[in-house]
């Protein structure tokens, strides 16, 4: 498991930076451009995507798991609402790649959460991964923000709960149930080490 997180790591660090702009780095300026930029935003964003990955796995062994992924789909909307505001979150990617490594850790345990535990932990990696998710529309106009908010919204709880009943599906598959936990516990661990390793590296 080690050399899997060690290759995830490796992918990753080759560089992160161009998997954060999906319509080149621009502002979206249009309703399309905001809805295509929030679609696109958290899937070809690897630390994001591993972070709601994580959470629709994490769900999928609490009772009631699609509203606590919901709450962390609210959570984002949440911190990005707090960006474009101009909110300040110094050294935010730090706490980003720390809250995906974090989710991806938890993967690994045998027994699930407390719900009150999955909910906090939930909406604090919702609200930071939200927070950096935010600056793509940060200074867009009001329509591309709504339309980006919308897209954010649908692609990250698609993922989660199609994630969530996939490991729900694998139930009574045991041995490839925890191999499909493990390979998602350790995309989340290298996705939040890959972003701390660049950060440091590069001496940002």
């Amino acid at each position: 498991m080690t050399g899997i997180i060690v290759a995830l790591v490796a992918l990753f660090a080759v560089d992160p930076a161009l998997a954060h702009h999906p319509m080149g780095g621009a502002t979206p300026a249009t309703f399309w451009h905001g809805l295509l930029s929030g679609l696109g935003h958290p899937v070809i964003g690897l630390d994001h995507l591993a972070a709601v990955i994580a959470v629709g796995c994490l769900a999928a062994a609490l009772p009631k798991g699609a509203m606590l992924a919901a709450g962390y789909v609210i959570a984002t909307l949440i911190g990005a609402a707090a960006h474009i505001g101009e909110a300040t979150v110094p050294n935010a990617e730090v706490f980003v790649a720390l809250s995906v490594a974090a989710l991806g850790l938890i993967v690994f345990r045998k027994a699930p959460l407390r719900r009150d535990v999955a909910f906090a932990l939930f909406a604090a990696a919702g609200l930071i991964n939200g927070y950096a998710l935010g600056e793509t529309v940060a200074g867009a106009e009001r329509t591309p923000i709504l339309a980006y908010f919308i897209g954010l919204a649908a692609i990250q709880i698609a993922i989660a709960l199609a994630v969530m009943f996939g490991v729900r599906m694998l139930t009574t598959r045991a041995q490839l149930q925890l191999l499909a936990m493990r390979v998602i516990g350790a995309f989340a661990v290298g996705a939040g080490a890959a972003i701390l390793l660049q950060r440091y590296a590069t001496g940002a």
